[in-house]
């Protein structure tokens, strides 16, 4: 399996940023970590060899990104809106510094975000911020209302990044449809304790008319044996 690593100093972050990319071909999957995660850990948890096979058949390549999350989301010292802030400078990131990479390193245009837990808001975000830019989400397990984060602050722009209310106020137009087209799919544990902000997410897509897989797993099902058995189902599309 190919495996290559790469880093640079990012200018919408000002730091350098590592990354890592496993495969040859394929469609490109962005891969977002857990929690103040790191971008190798996606490797470690025996992640990329569960994809082993689809990845050495040339059918998805994989770019493991890294987090700024205890900069943004999980700073707790700062203000909530500095949280977004650099949480935007991360957006900038992926979105105009590792996207044309991949695009750089694979001409595939059909690409995916996915991430576990935190990760899958990440993923989430992304692919409903910018449905024109992606074509799937893998969300296992994340949490899709990030008022818990913001201190009891709210915004116009806490709106715009909370998936639950953005969704529950979108109004119809070229943005609407462009989610229609993106491919989305949940998963999470039923006992699990994010799960009812995917049920309320799930409910805002479906009346505004947008198509997703919800897939509901027994028990908690937050860990990695469990996201292992989600990916070598779900990286395919929803059953």
């Amino acid at each position: 399996m190919q495996r290559t690593y790469h880093c640079w100093e990012s200018p919408a972050l000002g730091r350098p940023m590592e990354l890592l990319v496993f495969g040859h071909a394929g469609a490109p999957v962005i891969v977002f970590p857990t929690s103040r995660g790191r971008f190798f850990e996606y490797e470690d948890r025996a992640m990329v060899a569960t994809l082993g096979h689809h990845i050495e058949q040339g059918w998805i390549q994989l770019y493991c990104v890294d987090s700024v999350d205890a900069e943004s989301w999980y700073c707790g010292w700062i203000h909530p809106r500095d949280r977004l802030r650099r949480h935007d400078q991360y957006e900038h990131y992926i979105l105009d510094e590792v996207l044309p990479f991949i695009h750089h390193q694979n001409p595939n245009p059909f690409i995916m975000v996915h991430g576990c837990s935190f990760g899958a808001t990440h993923a989430m975000l992304f692919g409903l911020r910018h449905p024109t830019r992606f074509s799937r989400v893998l969300a296992f397990s994340g949490l899709m209302d990030i008022r818990s984060f913001m201190d009891g602050y709210h915004d116009q722009e806490v709106y715009f990044h909370n998936p639950v209310e953005f969704i529950g106020g979108l109004q119809p137009g070229e943005y609407a449809d462009a989610l229609r087209r993106l491919d989305i799919i949940m998963a999470i544990g039923r006992d699990d304790e994010l799960a009812p902000s995917n049920a309320a997410l799930s409910e805002a897509l479906w009346r505004k008319g947008i198509w997703h897989a919800m897939r509901w797993w027994d028990g908690w099902a937050h860990d990695w044996p469990y996201w292992q058995q989600m990916i070598r189902i779900y990286i395919n599309g929803a059953d």
